[in-house]
């Protein structure tokens, strides 16, 4: 075989292998750059205020001898090299970096140190999530947090649950918003939640219907709902039902003259009747 032929014959192989390679790259995945750093933004962290149990390091550039990882204690103190206790608590890391380097330096342990104050685990703030939700339990929150990101971090609302949730502040305000409004809504909608607050979802309330509809029995009650709407979850009336034989009973008595669009409450038993021919 003649040497060009040859020279041509490795240049096909090459040109097939880079080919392959190129489509093999086209296939492959690209990274994502949201997974890139899932830690919070700086910015979100700057307002997150230290507190017990909290873990956190602390270190000087360019001097590993200082490097410290260590828990918060309960009076809200920690033990750093060189200085002894500090108070860490009720501080910002920014405020907590800011000091330590302040100290170091005014004891002429270094000059002009960079320190940085890492947050390790958040321990000290958290909100209680209560009620019918798939984790119920204390959530630690990092930076700000809307409710519904605080409901979906918990799993979501629950089987049974009802269609809204309940926000106690700390201060003792009392607040009710839609589930629905928590995605659809404005921001007056889904409002941030603190350290503190109370999170409760309760278990849905229920009407009772029965009679002339296509699919009698207990439905849970959602906010707002009229008495045509829950004729409607039952699926409807029959051919035999009437809308002008509709009884409803709450609390052991009937309501008289309820309209189609009027609210119920919980617990109203419903009974469809018959029109008259």
């Amino acid at each position: 075989m003649a040497l060009s032929e040859r020279f041509r014959g490795f240049g096909r192989i090459i040109l097939m292998f880079a080919a392959a390679a190129g489509l093999i790259a086209a296939t492959l995945p690209t990274a994502s750059p949201a997974l890139a750093d899932d830690k919070a933004p700086a910015s979100a962290l700057a307002s997150y205020v230290l507190g017990p149990d909290d873990v956190i390091e602390v270190s000087v550039l360019g001097r590993t001898d200082f490097t410290t990882r260590g828990r918060i204690a309960a009076d809200g103190t920690i033990q750093l090299p060189y200085l002894g206790v500090v108070t860490a608590g009720k501080k910002t890391a920014r405020e907590l970096t800011d000091g330590v380097a302040q100290s170091l330096e005014a004891g002429g342990y270094f000059a002009k140190p960079i320190v940085k104050v890492d947050i390790v685990s958040y321990a000290s703030r958290y909100i209680v999530v209560l009620g019918d939700v798939r984790t119920p339990g204390l959530v630690p929150i990092d930076r700000s947090y809307r409710l519904s990101e605080i409901i979906a971090r918990v799993g979501g609302v629950a089987d049974g649950g009802a269609d809204y949730v309940v926000l106690r502040s700390e201060t003792g305000g009392e607040q009710r918003f839609k589930i629905a409004d928590l995605a659809t809504g404005d921001a007056s909608q889904d409002p941030a939640v603190a350290a503190g607050d109370k999170v409760f979802v309760p278990h849905a309330e229920l009407f009772f219907i029965s009679g002339q509809v296509k699919a009698p029995g207990a439905f849970a009650l959602t906010t707002s709902m009229t008495l045509r709407m829950a004729i409607g979850r039952a699926g409807g009336l029959t051919d035999a039902g009437s809308e002008g034989h509709i009884k409803v009973t709450r609390k052991g008595r009937v309501v008289p003259k309820l309209k189609l669009d009027d609210p119920l409450e919980p617990g109203d038993v419903i009974v469809v009747g018959e029109g008259l021919f």
